[in-house]
């Protein structure tokens, strides 16, 4: 089995990710050896904090020795290919993450690895990332099917992602975007297909009014530098702030995969604020890269 798409869980296999998630979290600290005498390979492509850091402790922590590969460092980088790559390492290794600019590098090393593979981030989604934001939606709101999900901002990999587990779960989910950024129509389609409840619009007010989980991202992605001056205008808008939040439920939480860019996209008094579980949300990122190694290794 491989993990390229949230869309390869089912939703029992999606709560059963979120119940040993919280089982490893509850027994932090206690030594395990599920996955003793394992390795696994780690190909980044991008840098990373929370994706390379939940990762290799992840892995330490269960036991399985974690191999950080940067592209530069493999052969990769000088012209062998991503299928020869998959057929060398998986010989070597029980399992393989990667981080990458394209999603097809996912995809031809799953369809060449005799091992499972991993996506660890890619342009089109972040399957690990949306793990962690359900264990932090459903320990701090008691609960998954039903909710109101607000996304505001730039329709990208996570928002992606977040579409079609928010289709899975049974949960509601608009998203506020400037028109030429909103997700990809064959994302909303594959939604669809799964019986989800999307709408999208341009307005944040639109989508934050009455939300139980107000989510956004950087307004700049890895790659997207060479924009920033236009993207900023642009999305000027989008921001996460007191407003925002305001309209949304009594109870509601307010997300970031981080690194969040301080005044942008969200402010200080939302990021640090009663409503934010953005720093449950990015330990939730070791507890559920556990629960998803130890199902695709062991």
């Amino acid at each position: 089995m491989n993990l390229l798409s949230i869309a390869d869980l089912t939703r029992d296999q999606i709560i059963q990710l979120l119940d040993r998630a919280d089982a490893f979290k509850d027994e932090r600290g206690k030594p395990s050896d599920i996955l003793a005498g394992k390795n696994l390979a780690m190909i980044f492509e991008k840098p990373s904090t929370r994706t390379r850091v939940s990762l290799e402790v992840a892995a330490s922590d269960l036991g399985c020795h974690p191999l950080y590969l940067s592209a530069g460092e493999l052969q990769l980088g000088r012209g062998e290919t991503v299928a020869d790559t998959a057929r060398v390492l998986s010989r070597f290794v029980q399992g393989i993450t990667a981080r990458v600019y394209s999603h097809s590098t996912v995809v031809q090393l799953a369809a060449n690895s005799r091992v499972p593979v991993i996506n660890a981030l890619s342009d089109w989604e972040h399957p690990l990332q949306i793990l962690a934001d359900l264990q932090t939606m459903r320990q701090n709101l008691g609960r998954l099917e039903g909710l109101k999900i607000a996304w505001i901002g730039d329709g990208n990999n996570v928002c992606n992602s977040l579409i079609l587990a928010s289709a899975l779960m049974g949960m509601s989910m608009t998203v506020a975007s400037p028109a030429g950024y909103e997700p990809k129509p064959s994302i909303l389609g594959e939604s669809k297909a799964l019986g989800g409840d999307v709408t999208v619009v341009t307005d944040p007010a639109i989508a934050a009014k009455g939300a139980d989980v107000v989510e956004t991202d950087t307004w700049i992605s890895m790659g997207d530098e060479k924009d920033e001056a236009e993207r900023l205008r642009i999305f000027s808008k989008y921001q996460v702030n007191k407003g925002i939040m305001g309209l949304a439920g009594k109870e509601a939480i307010a997300l970031h995969c981080l690194p969040a860019h301080r005044g942008q996209e969200i402010t200080d008094d939302v990021m640090d604020g009663p409503q934010s579980a953005i720093f449950d949300e990015a330990e939730n990122r070791l507890h559920t890269s556990k629960a998803v190694l130890e199902r695709l290794m062991r």
